[in-house]
C-alpha cells in the first residue's frame, strides 16, 4: 500500500509534553493535501513527528516503502563546502540512484529553475529563493512515493512557483502523495484535493473544500472557512 498514514495520539519536543494531540489522517497516491494553520498551530510539529524528529511521539506513522519520501524544508539546508552540482551528486549517491537519466533530469530541472549557469557555484552565495530551488530540485530528483513540503513558496518568484506547481502535478500523475504546509490559502484552495486545518495542536476540520464549508457552516472560500473555525475556538 502506497498510502501515508498518520495517527498521533500526542507528540511533543520533550518527554511528557503534548504540543499536538488527536491528529489522524491518510494521504493516498496522487493526492495533494494542504496542511493549513496559523503560526504556532502545530503544523511544523506534525511534520517533525512524521519525519521522526521528536523526542515524544505516541502513535503510529506509516510511510510507504523504505525511505521513500522527500522533505522540502521551509528553511533551506545545505553544505557550505559543496557546490550546487555536488549537492545533486551527493543526493544521487545517498539514494543509490544509478544511470545517466538522473543527470539528464538534473540538467533539465536546473534549466527550468534557471540555475544551470550556477551549477558549479556555492549555495552560500545564493538568494533565499535560489537556495529553495535547490531543495526542490533535489527532492524531485529522488522521485519519492511521498513528498512532505513545508512553506515552499516563500522566496520563490512567480515563474518558479508556476514551474514548481506544474512539476508537482506531474508527480501526482506518477502516483506520489503530497503533504504541503502553506500559509498561501488562495493557492492551496486551487491546487489541493483536501485540507487539514490545524489550530492549538489539534485538527479543527479536514476534507475537501465542500466538506470544510459544511464543517464551518460557511459557504465561502477556504480563508473564510478557516477564519470562522478559528473564531469558534476563541
Amino acid at each position: 500500500m502506497d498510502t501515508l498514514k498518520v495517527k498521533l495520539n500526542y507528540a511533543g519536543y520533550q518527554k511528557n509534553s503534548k504540543i499536538i494531540s488527536n491528529i489522524s489522517f491518510d494521504i493516498y497516491p496522487g493526492e495533494l493535501v494542504g496542511l493549513i494553520g496559523p503560526n504556532g498551530a502545530g503544523k511544523s510539529t506534525i511534520i517533525k513527528a512524521i519525519l521522526g524528529l521528536l523526542n515524544e511521539v505516541n502513535g503510529e506513522i506509516i510511510i510507504p516503502g523504505k525511505n521513500q519520501y522527500a522533505y522540502i524544508p521551509e528553511h533551506p539546508t545545505y553544505y557550505q563546502e559543496f557546490t550546487l552540482w555536488e549537492h545533486i551528486e551527493l543526493a544521487k549517491a545517498v539514494n543509490q540512484i544509478d544511470g545517466d537519466e538522473y543527470d539528464q533530469r538534473a540538467e533539465e530541472l536546473l534549466r527550468i529553475f534557471r540555475l544551470h549557469k550556477k551549477k558549479h557555484q556555492f549555495p552560500t552565495s545564493f538568494s533565499k529563493g535560489m537556495q529553495q530551488k535547490l531543495m526542490i530540485i533535489i527532492a524531485l530528483l529522488i522521485k519519492p512515493k511521498v513528498y512532505i513540503i513545508d512553506e515552499p513558496f516563500i522566496g520563490l518568484d512567480p515563474k518558479a512557483i508556476k514551474d514548481f506547481l506544474f512539476i508537482l502535478e506531474q508527480e501526482r500523475k506518477r502516483g506520489a502523495a503530497i503533504l504541503m504546509s502553506t500559509h498561501v490559502l488562495d493557492t492551496a484552495e486551487k491546487i489541493c484535493d483536501r485540507f487539514l486545518l490545524v489550530n492549538h495542536g489539534q485538527l479543527i476540520a479536514q476534507g475537501t473544500l465542500a466538506e470544510v464549508q459544511e464543517q464551518s457552516e460557511v459557504d465561502g472560500s477556504l480563508m473564510d472557512c478557516f477564519y470562522e473555525l478559528m473564531e469558534d475556538m476563541e
